[in-house]
């Protein structure tokens, strides 16, 4: 079965580059986790309501394929789904011809994926980054939203990179995270590689 990602992140997506950059980021990061390449897109879509409306018609456009919403969850994930979470907080609904293996969340948001992989951040940003300075919750679920940017940028300040930036660092950043210590620090993302492989597969 083939298996599209509607994926949040690259902000407004007639930026080409911007949804280039996001769309190639995810495609190697899902690589690493040993998907066939010739089943998985991966759709770099705009904001975050967009990226649900992109997903919305794919559903009715693809059907032969296993379509898949993945976004921000903005905050805790305090109920057992992700659709449950997006109803709670954005008031969404879940399609009636979507099952709950198709919503997926980055929790808190896409950075906290990075901290699972401190090795991965410190070869990408090089001398002067300061890697003590990361926050050191092994959950990187719990990490509040809030405090991830300001903890990146501060580590990555004296770098030759610069400080963090999403445009120019995030998705880069992400082709080099290795998944398997992502699976480990956050729940959410291990059971969308489990759908993923499952997927695949079929």
């Amino acid at each position: 079965m083939s298996v599209r990602v509607y994926v949040e992140g690259a902000g407004d997506y007639k930026h080409t580059d911007k949804a280039t950059a996001c769309r190639r980021g995810f495609q190697e990061f899902f690589g690493k986790l040993g998907l066939p390449e010739n089943r998985l897109s991966v759709i770099a879509c705009g904001s975050r309501f967009q990226t649900f409306n992109d997903f919305r018609k794919a559903l009715r456009q693809h059907p032969d394929d296993f379509v898949i919403l993945l976004v921000d969850s903005e905050g805790p994930v305090e109920v057992p789904s992700a659709w449950a979470h997006l109803q709670a907080r954005d008031g969404w609904q879940r399609p009636a011809v979507a099952i709950e293996d198709q919503a997926h969340l980055m929790v808190q948001c896409m950075e906290a994926w990075f901290l699972a992989d401190r090795q991965a951040l410190i070869e990408f940003y090089g001398q002067g980054f300061l890697a003590g300075s990361l926050l050191g919750q092994p959950n990187i679920e719990l990490i509040l939203k809030g405090s991830l940017l300001p903890v990146l940028k501060h580590a990555s300040s004296q770098t030759t990179k610069g400080p963090y930036h999403k445009t120019r660092h995030a998705f880069a950043l992400l082709a080099c995270i290795d998944p398997q210590k992502l699976r480990i620090a956050s729940l959410h993302a291990s059971r969308l590689f489990d759908v993923l492989l499952q997927r695949t597969d079929a």
